[in-house]
């Protein structure tokens, strides 16, 4: 048994969508969750910023004394995660192998889509992961840089026009592909989910990259005996670098509880 919390880091609102993953599968652990919204997003930074940025954010979930770590921003992951892991002697996890594997496992034609930040598909993380497990799989890559913007903003209404406008023309190359599997690569990209699942169809399979790593981490916790007892309901600490009142209200909407007076704004620098 171990009472210690989970710590989970991304740029902004995006690793809510782990976090949701993890409270359904993990019920008594307590998380410390950290959006870096004063800095997001991280998809259009260089690589050293990127690393800075994410080191900063571990070493703040740190100092409470987790028991697991989960980089549930993409970006980080892509950049930094190895850094992280080396650092850390606490299991570090990163939201890109195991979406990546889901995403080969389940493709029919072997053609899967991916899309990211700039920064995540450039660093081609997804395409390299998917190819060391099938090198005969075909992947297609599209940054979609206004999607973190629009989710940060609470524009995610899949009826509303500007969204699926922008939506399209990011789809577009990858519709004429035809692929039937589609990556999620980024955490905050899921709380668009009815808007790309509209575009692309009930024909192309949406993998959640940070709901497949939730999965992964509560297995873990629960095979390695980490898990904290039954017998209480596990409580979430919010902890952001802007404002905390625009935070906790779309965060209570993707959470569906109130979760204000639960987040606390901090400096990272």
């Amino acid at each position: 048994m171990d009472t210690r919390p989970i710590g989970v880091f991304d740029s902004g609102l995006g690793g809510l969508t782990t976090v949701k993953k993890l409270r359904q599968l993990l019920p008594h652990e307590d998380i410390i969750y950290l959006g870096d919204t004063g800095r997001v997003p991280y998809g259009s930074r260089s690589k050293d910023t990127i690393i800075k940025y994410a080191s900063q954010g571990a070493a703040f979930l740190s100092s409470f004394d987790i028991k697991v770590m989960v980089i549930a921003c993409n970006t980080a992951c892509s950049h930094a995660f190895e850094i992280l892991d080396k650092t850390y002697k606490i299991p570090v996890y990163e939201v890109i192998g195991v979406p990546a594997q889901t995403a080969a496992q389940n493709t029919k034609n072997g053609k899967i889509g991916v899309l990211g930040t700039a920064a995540t598909i450039r660093s081609r993380a997804y395409e390299t992961a998917i190819k060391k497990l099938d090198p005969e799989l075909t992947v297609y890559s599209e940054a979609c840089p206004l999607f973190v913007p629009l989710v940060e903003n609470g524009l995610t209404d899949e009826d509303d026009i500007a969204v699926l406008s922008i939506a399209e023309r990011y789809l577009a190359t990858l519709r004429k592909k035809k692929i039937d599997t589609l990556i999620l690569g980024c955490t905050h990209y899921p709380l668009l989910r009815g808007v790309i699942a509209k575009i692309m169809g009930p024909e192309v399979a949406l993998v959640d990259s940070g709901a497949e790593t939730a999965k992964l981490v509560a297995g873990d916790i629960s095979a390695g005996r980490l898990h904290t007892p039954s017998g209480s309901d596990g409580a979430v600490a919010y902890y952001v670098t802007d404002a905390a009142e625009g935070f906790a209200e779309m965060a209570s909407r993707f959470m569906e509880s109130d979760i204000r007076g639960t987040v606390e704004q901090i400096t990272l620098e």
